[in-house]
C-alpha cells in the first residue's frame, strides 16, 4: 500500500492513522518533495478509474493563477506534474485499486 501523504494536511494525516491503526505499514510518498511525472500521474487516475479534473485541487491559488478551470486532460495532468500541490491529497493505492482519503474512512475500501 502507497499513500500520496502531506504531513501539513488533516485528511492526509487522518488517513495515514487509519492505516496505520489497521496494522498496515505503508509506504508514504511525500509528493511535494518528490513531484510525480505525468506517467506516474496517468496510472493513478487509471486506478481510481476517474480523470484529472477529479484530483486537481480547484482552490489552490496555483489552479487560478494558471487559469485551468477550462483546461483539457493533458494539461491538468502537466501542471499537476509541475505543481504538486495541486494533486488532490492524500491518495491511497492498493494493486490496481486507489481511493481519494476524502473522507478519510473511504481508505478501509482497500482493507
Amino acid at each position: 500500500m502507497q499513500i500520496f501523504h502531506n504531513p501539513r494536511c488533516s485528511k492526509s494525516r487522518a488517513t495515514l492513522n487509519i492505516i496505520i491503526e489497521n496494522n498496515i505499514k505503508p509506504d508514504i510518498i511525500l509528493y511535494l518533495e518528490n513531484p510525480l511525472s505525468v506517467a506516474e500521474i496517468r496510472i493513478i487516475i487509471k486506478k481510481l478509474n476517474t480523470s484529472a479534473n477529479n484530483i486537481i485541487r480547484k482552490n489552490e491559488e496555483v489552479y487560478k493563477n494558471l487559469n485551468l478551470n477550462e483546461a483539457d486532460e493533458e494539461t491538468l495532468i502537466e501542471k499537476i506534474s509541475e505543481n504538486p500541490i495541486l494533486l488532490e491529497r492524500p491518495i491511497v493505492v492498493k494493486g490496481n485499486k486507489a481511493i481519494i482519503g476524502r473522507p478519510p474512512e473511504n481508505v478501509k475500501i482497500l482493507f
